[in-house]
């Protein structure tokens, strides 16, 4: 007797874990759970003495009780309804003119919802198709989009290989699919030849991808010389299957080597030969297309980076950078050189009266030149206008009044 059990509620669907204790069951029993959606009617698929990794055994709730014959009528009445409600959503949408695809239809043990997947090439407005499903069934409407890949592991299909589609018979995850992995085991990129039913990349190439991985991190790089113990030699090719590598001397033969005797031929810490780099890997447009959604955005994000400059084109320390942008000329320079020292904040001007003569007339009556000294403003010439902005910190008022005889 099995501890936990693993349950689909439909064909090809996810499996969930429920403990089996107190009922004795087995392999396609049909049974009623609790769910969060109310109460679940499903098939037994797995029989396991432990739960899959990742699963808590707190969260996993026991089974409410095996199905009766009356709960498989009501499975069938189910079964029925859904196909009448596909025909009338197909004809709701011929009606309203939507550009939707009606891929399947589930409905709940206890017909509390119902669920329409469909397939769209992009966003589609649907609520008059919902409130006239509503008005059909008298139940709560939910309208799913799906991608392709589940599409096709709803429907089902025959593969390049001749057999079901792994998404349809054992697939109940899609791991992301890229073109790096196709060109990783140099297979041509023939978009008819690497493609699925479904018109994206086949899910198997992600199967051995750990395993071609690992290889190209063991062997050299292609098309470039190394110097060996035998002498200077080119690779040509590498062979996963044969661990092996194929190389040609300077003579032109072409020999082939284990990695473990490669590695032990190649010297240590030797020069680069080959001074060429890797170009960049550009994916087609058709080949982009294959891709899923969310790995094409990801993909297009990275080509919108600014590619680091070559050193070639990078400027030279101390090289010509350009003339340097002209400054602005400033029409009160001259000014400024000619407007006296402004007295600090806080410190109060000298008043100057009109009874007592300044120092610089009476010298300039003598002719002499009064010598410059620091701190003091400069005298002005003549012929120079007179600025007439009021300087900041003195005020009229506080110039005193000529004294009265």
């Amino acid at each position: 007797m099995a501890q936990y059990v693993g349950v689909s509620f439909r064909r090809q669907g996810q499996i969930y874990f429920f403990l089996a204790t107190p009922f004795v069951l087995s392999m396609h029993d049909m049974v009623l759970v609790k769910t969060e959606e109310g109460i679940g009617f499903g098939e037994i698929v797995a029989l396991r003495d432990t739960l899959p990794e990742g699963i808590d055994p707190e969260t996993v709730k026991p089974i409410y009780r095996p199905a009766t014959a009356e709960d498989i009528s009501i499975d069938r009445e189910n079964r029925d309804l859904a196909k009448e409600a596909r025909k009338y959503c197909q004809r709701s949408m011929a009606r309203m003119h939507l550009d939707m695809k009606l891929v399947d239809v589930e409905i709940y043990f206890d017909k509390s919802k119902m669920i329409f997947y469909f397939t769209a090439p992009g966003r589609v407005d649907f609520r008059e198709l919902v409130k006239d499903l509503v008005r059909n069934y008298r139940t709560r409407i939910e309208l799913r989009q799906i991608g392709v890949r589940h599409e096709t592991q709803m429907i089902g299909a025959l593969g390049n290989c001749g057999q079901m589609c792994c998404c349809r018979r054992y697939l109940r995850r899609f791991e992301p699919v890229t073109i790096k992995m196709a060109k990783d085991q140099n297979l041509f990129l023939n978009p008819a030849k690497i493609s699925g039913v479904c018109g994206r990349l086949l899910c198997c190439l992600a199967y051995e991808k750990d395993n071609y991985a690992d290889f190209q991190s063991r062997s050299p790089k292609l098309g470039r010389r190394y110097m060996t113990t035998q002498g200077p030699m080119k690779t040509l090719r590498a062979n996963m299957f044969r661990d092996s590598v194929s190389v040609v001397t300077e003579g032109g033969e072409e020999l082939d080597f284990s990695l473990a005797d490669w590695a032990a031929m190649v010297l240590p810490d030797q020069p680069r030969m080959s001074s060429h780099e890797e170009a960049a890997d550009d994916v087609p447009a058709e080949l982009a297309a294959l891709m899923d959604p969310e790995l094409r955005s990801q993909a297009s994000r990275q080509d919108r980076r600014p590619k680091p400059q070559r050193k070639d084109q990078r400027p030279r320390p101390g090289g010509d950078r350009g003339p340097r942008p002209e400054r602005p000329e400033r029409s009160d320079r001259s000014d400024r050189a000619d407007r006296p020292d402004r007295p600090e904040r806080g410190e109060r001007p000298r008043p100057r009266t009109e009874a007592q003569p300044s120092e610089g007339a009476e010298r300039a009556d003598r002719g002499e030149r009064r010598p410059e000294q620091p701190g003091q403003p400069r005298e002005r010439k003549e012929g120079r206008t007179r600025d007439k902005r009021r300087r900041s910190g003195q005020r009229r008022d506080n110039a005193p009044k000529p004294v009265e005889q």
